[in-house]
C-alpha cells in the first residue's frame, strides 16, 4: 500500500446500549474524556497521522456528531462578545480541523456493512478505518505508526494489542507468522472464539488501513456471527488474494465503549493535564484510603 492515506472511516452508527441511560438522547461518541468527546480524540488522531478527509458513518439521531465539528456562528459570536479569545480560537480549531462528510447508514449490519456504506465517499484509493470506542494514547500515534509499516510493507495493515487468554471472546484474533519485530503476516483472523479455539492472543483493535479491493469482498460476504457482516471476515478473505499484516502498536490502548475502560481513560488522560493531575492525585489517595 505505497498510495497515500488521505480518507478515515469513522463508523459512529451504534446506540450505545452500554451507557444507557446516558445515550439515551447523547450520541455515545460525546460522552467526555475529561472536557473532550471520544470521537474528538479519534478524529485528532486521523488529523495528525496525515488523514485529509474523515468519512463519518451515522444513523438516525447522531446529527449532534456531525455538529460538533461544524461551525457555530452563534457561539463563536458569543464566545466573542465576551472576549473569550482562547475559546473561541479553541471552537475554530475545531471545525477547520478536518473535512468531514456524513454517510448514513440506515439499518445496523455490522462492522463489515458500516465501512461498505463509505465505498462511494472513499472511491478507488486505500483509506483507515478508525473505531470511535478504541482511544490510543501514543506517540506517534497508533495509526502514523501503522501509515509507516504499510508504506515498509505494502498490503493491508491491522493494529494488533496481547490480550489475557480469557478475553479472547471479546475480540477478533488472528494466527500469523512473525516477519518483522512486531509484525505479523496474517494467515487466520477468527471473530471472537473462546479461549480454548483462538489461535492466538494478539486480538485486532479499531485501527486498519485497507485497499479498496476489501469492498467488493465486503459485498459478497455473508452475515456472519450475530447475523452481521463481520469486518473480520472479509478480511480473512482479502488475507487470501494479498498480504495482511498485523501491527503490535506501541502506546495504551483503553476501550471507551465500556464503562470501566472509559473511567480509565478519563483517569489516565486527566493525569496528563498538569492543572489537574495532583489534584486528582490526592483525591485518589484520599477516597483509597
Amino acid at each position: 500500500m505505497q498510495s497515500k492515506i488521505r480518507k478515515g472511516v469513522i463508523p459512529a452508527a451504534g446506540v450505545g446500549t452500554r451507557f444507557l441511560p446516558a445515550t439515551k438522547a447523547i450520541p455515545k461518541e460525546l460522552l467526555p474524556i475529561v472536557d473532550k468527546p471520544t470521537i474528538q480524540y479519534i478524529v485528532e488522531e486521523a488529523v495528525a497521522s496525515g488523514i485529509e478527509q474523515v468519512i463519518l458513518i451515522t444513523a438516525q439521531g447522531k446529527g449532534a456528531v456531525e455538529d460538533h465539528f461544524a461551525v457555530s456562528a452563534e457561539l463563536e459570536k458569543l464566545l466573542k462578545r465576551q472576549k473569550k479569545e482562547d475559546l473561541l480560537q479553541m471552537v475554530k480549531e475545531l471545525s477547520e480541523m478536518v473535512r468531514m462528510v456524513a454517510v448514513r447508514q440506515n439499518e445496523p449490519g455490522g462492522l463489515g456493512h458500516a465501512v461498505l456504506c463509505a465505498r462511494e465517499a472513499v472511491g478507488d484509493e486505500p483509506f483507515a478505518v478508525l473505531l470511535g470506542d478504541d482511544l490510543v494514547d501514543a506517540e506517534p500515534p497508533c495509526l502514523a505508526q501503522m501509515v509507516e509499516i504499510a508504506r515498509q510493507k505494502g498490503g493491508a495493515v491491522i493494529a494488533l494489542l496481547r490480550v489475557p487468554a480469557t478475553e479472547t471472546h471479546l475480540y477478533g484474533i488472528i494466527r500469523g507468522e512473525q516477519v518483522d519485530e512486531r509484525i505479523y503476516r496474517i494467515e487466520e483472523l477468527v471473530e471472537k472464539p473462546a479461549p480454548d479455539q483462538a489461535p492466538s492472543n494478539l486480538a485486532i483493535i479499531g485501527r486498519y488501513l485497507l485497499p479498496p479491493e476489501i469492498f467488493p469482498i465486503l459485498e459478497k460476504t455473508p452475515p456472519g456471527k450475530g447475523g452481521e457482516i463481520q469486518l473480520t471476515d472479509a478480511l480473512q478473505t482479502l488475507a487470501r488474494r494479498m498480504p495482511v499484516y498485523g501491527y503490535e502498536f506501541t502506546g495504551d490502548r483503553y476501550d471507551a465503549g465500556d464503562k470501566f475502560g472509559c473511567l480509565q481513560a478519563n483517569i489516565a488522560f486527566a493525569l496528563k493535564r498538569p492543572e489537574m493531575a495532583e489534584k486528582l492525585k490526592e483525591f485518589i489517595k484520599k477516597i483509597i484510603k
